[in-house]
């Protein structure tokens, strides 16, 4: 899961509760709830140094899961290995990268949509991190966490968790692109997306400065436990 400045394993969860596990966001981090059984694998796992895989959601719900997986990875490499575009697939590896946190939660029918995470894709510019960029970021994640906040169950029942949001914007263009396990979201969605995200867009063009760019956000939708 990318965006997670911290993760706290819980290993009081029943057998009782119905839940396999349960993962939630809080704050800018990843709790995640196990059982005591679990817990003694995670920690052999670590001791060991082994890749280990937690399955999330209820029991009799095979169709609904949710995984965590605590892989080993060499410090070397480049960084976001292994992460992929949940707009159209493509790797995210390389490519630079900040940790987004709002100040407002988006919250309906007990789920939560959480924007985690942006990436930059270089338009022969320099693209180190600015305070402006930045703050247009957390703008078009506001806009498109209240649009999608009405739809949360349907999205998360249908298994959209994951939802990238890819938006470009030049001088005389403005455009953008969402969607879930590489895949477009329905045009139901994208036409409320359209209608709260294009003034936000079209805010971003009056800094001539930042432009062209071209970026990838990156949400969640997860329950809420508290």
């Amino acid at each position: 899961m990318t965006g997670a400045s911290f993760v706290v394993f819980n290993g009081a969860l029943k057998a009782s509760s119905g839940y396999l596990a349960k993962s939630s966001i809080v704050e800018d981090g990843l709790m995640v709830q196990i059982t005591p059984e679990t817990m003694d694998g995670l920690r052999l796992a670590l001791r060991e140094q082994k890749d280990f895989k937690i399955t999330c959601g209820k029991a009799d719900a095979v169709d609904l899961r949710e995984y965590v997986d605590i892989c080993w990875v060499d410090s070397e490499e480049k960084g976001n290995k292994g992460v992929i575009s949940s707009v159209d697939g493509i790797s995210l590896q390389g490519f630079p990268s900040e940790k987004i946190k709002l100040e407002t939660d988006f919250e309906t029918d007990e789920k939560i949509v959480k924007c985690t995470e942006v990436f930059y894709f270089p338009k022969d510019q320099d693209l180190s991190i600015s305070a402006t960029r930045y703050q247009f970021a957390k703008e078009i994640a506001m806009a498109c966490s209240a649009a999608l906040c009405p739809h949360l169950k349907t999205l998360k029942y249908n298994g959209m968790n994951k939802i990238g949001l890819r938006v470009s914007i030049d001088t005389d263009m403005v455009e953008f692109q969402a969607g879930s396990e590489g895949r477009l979201l329905p045009q139901h969605y994208l036409n409320d997306l359209d209608s709260a995200l294009i003034p936000v867009i079209h805010g971003g063009t009056s800094n001539s400065a930042n432009l062209p760019l071209e970026m990838e956000l990156v949400f969640f939708i997860i329950e809420n436990l508290f």
